[in-house]
């Protein structure tokens, strides 16, 4: 069959996700087809059987659309199809995208430390971030992810793409519910052979070969415990091979070194007892299926608990809608979400979830915001209010325009944002990342170092005692604890915090958020509701000239004063002309300007007055009075002279003091950076409880007071709006976006707050501190645990207390090590911050 070359426009796609899916999407109809897409993601160029029109429909199923640019219905020539590559080799060679990989047969740390290493070492990688814990990695990289997976599988391991993060979380849960099963069935099978036998020793069976009878018998038992050891241990030894082949060392070298050893001496025992002193003929064939028993099932329980720690994202996904109504050709039709386009129109009805993000263009009702902003109210909605997919329509019914679908949502963004953070680490994992890498060869060193002892210094039968030492530290010395230790914790703690409506963007804004010294906060919009109204004006000429002229200034400006204002003229000279004005200018930290007629008109502040040399001492008394009531004033001029005066008003919002009094607390010293003049300051200042704020701020100043308090080497917080602070979010140790929920502030800010609500803020710091609290305890529980078992299963206690560890006690000791971190860890799930207004989303 002859293919095809199309070329076509593409509108929608936006990311790497967006690509991902269209080549999903269009290899699953022609698994042959070959296609390129470029850097601006504008053009599809494709080699394929499918006709154009075909072609056109699988994009658009995709959630994109598509038409046609280049003629395509004449057959492709060979040399053009052999010029045109797959998306995943097109990208461009000085252009990084993250990609997000799960990853398989992954054990321990020390499997995360061979990957982490083999990925970095590739040309093109830039950042590599593994997530032991939810078992994936994401990297920064220029490279297609075939070539990473290829890199993967070079050392032992395998990964695939996660290209849908929803399909992928559904395929997880069925892996992992199928191999609990596994591992609960492998228990069972060391189990059942391993506590027979040590009954049967503990109850005065003899544990030694001493007779042709007994040979016989335990040469049977020895073949049993081997179909056991295959049976219940193969992954073990798989992994423990695989890791030797390729030159390094994890969980399952040490598993496999230790049971394999007890099996092996016992076979000997079994096999030439002769040649063995009568006290070395001890078998340890219980020992060996008693541990393998023990070890899956504690991996069973780990993964149990495991589990839970991904909940925030399942909530999150489980807010993504199947399906949409919407109207085409004036017909109601439901279509699956992915189908849906920019510019349809939708209908939802009562109670159902909102599937993309839009504009209302008919119809009113409320809204449940809740699971995406941590609003427990609904928000009224009418014409030409944004919904966002994920939230719950109340009883009314509209109709609205679809602006964002497919991972341009604010759901979606959200979604991403939360996975990357869970993947990150903070700077407290360091520290165990190190050690993890030389854990393992560091045991099995240790592990010499005692048989050696043993063997040269021990009592008789030094033999039997070298095995139960040596095997011991092999099998207590499990590095999965200190591997677990930060990542379940950091993906439970960010995830609470986007319980809370916090989008922390990487472990060490996490971190961060746990040790500030100050917080700095912005004025309008942050400790004020945002919602300025003009509360008084007074005249000094012609009122009927000087509100259009107002109005006219203001409609290019872009703040909420200006908004204000304009609000403001349209109640009281509504019928007014519009004014021509020329020369428009904004005049950052101060106002605007215009020329009216050759005049030049001045908007703006009491510095911008005074810059310009305009006399204002007619309106002073007033000003101070209405200063005193902590109102803004903006001056009107025109030729020089002074010709109105507004006092705008921004109520301080209702939780604002509380939130505040929540920082001081916690020993956090609070400090507010306006740009409003020190009188309005002053009174805002004393109705939230600051006592320390600085007034008349541009927005390098506001930075200038960061940098201060940095050099005086405290941790800064900033919190602000996102776009207007975003130089001192910059810089800050961590930067607040608060109330923004913009695709600009989830992208700068090291968190984001979905709430207008200081809160918010102290919510987050909460959740912080109680997440590297917990990262704290698991780290020095692992450290703790194997400073302590190594050293006690190598026999330290024997000179003093005559007591060896039993192999099948480090065995158990491994497991409840795991465990016990895990539900550490998973403690925070029923962390609560000090707010008694928190809603916890269920």
């Amino acid at each position: 069959m002859s293919k095809y070359n199309h070329t076509l426009a593409l509108a929608g796609v936006r990311c790497q996700n967006c690509v991902n899916k269209l080549t999903a999407a269009l290899k699953a109809s022609d698994e042959n087809v070959e296609l390129n897409i470029n850097a601006e993601k504008t053009l599809l160029t494709l080699t394929t059987d499918l006709g154009i029109d075909e072609a056109i429909t699988i994009v658009e199923s995709c959630g994109y659309q598509a038409s046609l640019v280049v003629p395509s219905e004449q057959p492709a020539q060979q040399d053009n199809a052999d010029q045109i590559i797959d998306s995943n080799q097109s990208r461009p060679s000085n252009t990084s995208s993250s990609i997000k990989l799960a990853l398989l047969n992954v054990t321990c740390a020390g499997c995360v430390n061979t990957i982490e290493k083999a990925l970095t070492k590739l040309s093109g990688v830039e950042e590599v971030s593994i997530n032991f814990a939810a078992r994936t990695a994401s990297v920064d990289t220029q490279l297609p992810a075939s070539q990473l997976i290829q890199a993967i599988q070079a050392v032992g391991y395998d990964g695939h793409e996660i290209i849908d993060e929803e399909a992928e979380a559904s395929q997880k849960d069925s892996r992992e519910a199928a191999l609990y099963q596994q591992k609960l069935k492998h228990s069972v099978m060391g189990l059942g052979v391993g506590v027979p036998l040590m009954l049967y020793g503990l109850l005065g069976g003899p544990m030694s070969v001493d007779s042709s009878l007994q040979q016989g018998i335990w040469f049977l038992v020895g073949i049993i415990t081997f179909m056991i050891l295959w049976l219940s241990g193969q992954h073990f030894y798989r992994g423990a091979w695989k890791a030797f082949v390729h030159r390094s060392a994890n969980m399952d070298s040490l598993i496999a070194l230790g049971t394999g050893t007890a099996w092996l001496y016992s076979m000997v025992v079994v096999l030439a007892s002769s040649h063995l002193p009568a006290e070395a003929r001890h078998l340890y064939f219980e020992a060996t299926a008693m541990i393998l028993g023990l070890i899956n099932l504690g991996q069973a329980f780990e993964l149990k608990a495991r589990g839970r720690t991904s909940d925030a994202i399942k909530r999150l996904l489980n807010l993504k809608v199947k399906t949409a109504t919407v109207i085409r050709d004036g017909k109601e039709q439901i279509v699956p979400v992915e189908q849906v386009m920019l510019g349809d129109q939708i209908r939802v009805k009562a109670g159902e979830k909102i599937p993309v993000d839009g504009e209302i263009m008919s119809g009113h009702t409320s809204v449940d915001e809740a699971m995406l902003s941590g609003e427990p109210i609904p928000v009224e909605k009418q014409t030409g209010s944004r919904v966002s997919a994920g939230s719950i329509n109340g009883q009314g019914s509209f109709i609205f325009e679809a602006q964002k679908v497919g991972n341009d949502t604010l759901l979606s963004q959200i979604i991403a944002m939360v996975s990357r953070a869970q993947n990150s680490k903070p700077p407290i994992s360091h520290l165990a990342d190190r050690v993890s890498a030389i854990f393992v060869p560091s045991v099995m060193i240790i592990a010499i170092i005692t048989a050696l002892a043993w063997y040269n210094l021990g009592p008789q039968p030094a033999l039997v005692y070298m095995l139960i030492a040596a095997t011991s530290v092999l099998i207590i010395a499990c590095p999965c604890a200190l591997g677990l230790a930060t990542p379940i914790s950091t993906m439970i703690g960010v995830g609470k915090a986007a319980e809370f409506g916090g989008l922390i963007r990487n472990g060490e804004a996490l971190q961060k958020a746990s040790e500030l010294d100050v917080i700095l906060l912005d004025k309008t919009g942050t400790i004020t509701q945002g919602k300025p109204q003009v509360s008084h004006f007074q005249a000094l000429g012609d009122e009927a000239l000087i509100l259009p002229l107002v109005k006219s200034l203001e409609q290019g400006a872009n703040h909420p004063l200006a908004n204000a204002l304009i609000a403001y003229v349209q109640d009281t000279a509504s019928k007014s002309s519009p004014v021509e004005l020329s020369g428009f200018e904004s005049h950052t930290g101060l106002g605007v300007s215009a020329f009216y007629q050759q005049q030049k008109l001045l908007l703006g502040n009491d510095k911008m007055m005074r810059q310009f040399d305009i006399d204002i001492s007619a309106v002073e008394t007033q000003a101070q009075s209405w200063q005193a009531q902590a109102n803004t004033l903006v001056y009107f001029a025109m030729d020089q002279k002074l010709q109105a005066i507004f006092a705008i008003n921004d109520p301080i919002r209702d939780d604002s003091l509380e939130a505040i009094s929540r920082f001081k607390r916690r020993g956090i010293r609070v400090v507010m950076l306006t740009g409003d003049n020190p009188q309005t300051a002053a009174a805002v200042a004393k109705s939230a409880n600051i006592e320390e704020y600085y007034a008349e701020l541009m927005p390098a100043d506001k930075l200038n007071w960061l940098s201060h308090f940095q050099q005086q080497q405290l941790k800064v917080a900033m919190v602000g709006d996102g776009i207007n602070d975003a130089p001192a979010l910059a810089q800050a140790d961590v930067g607040f976006a608060i109330g923004s929920g913009t695709d600009v502030a989830i992208e700068s800010a090291d968190i984001t707050l979905m709430r207008s609500s200081l809160h918010g803020v102290s919510d987050i710091i909460d959740i912080s501190h109680a997440t590297i609290k917990n990262i704290r305890q698991n780290l020095w529980g692992a450290f703790v645990y194997n400073a302590l078992g190594i050293p006690i299963a190598a026999g330290v206690l024997f000179p003093i207390t005559g007591w060896l560890l039993s192999p099948i006690i480090a065995g158990v000791a491994m497991s409840l090590s795991s465990i016990t971190v895990v539900s550490n860890a998973n403690r925070l799930r029923l962390y609560q911050p000090a707010n008694p207004q928190a809603r916890v989303k269920e």
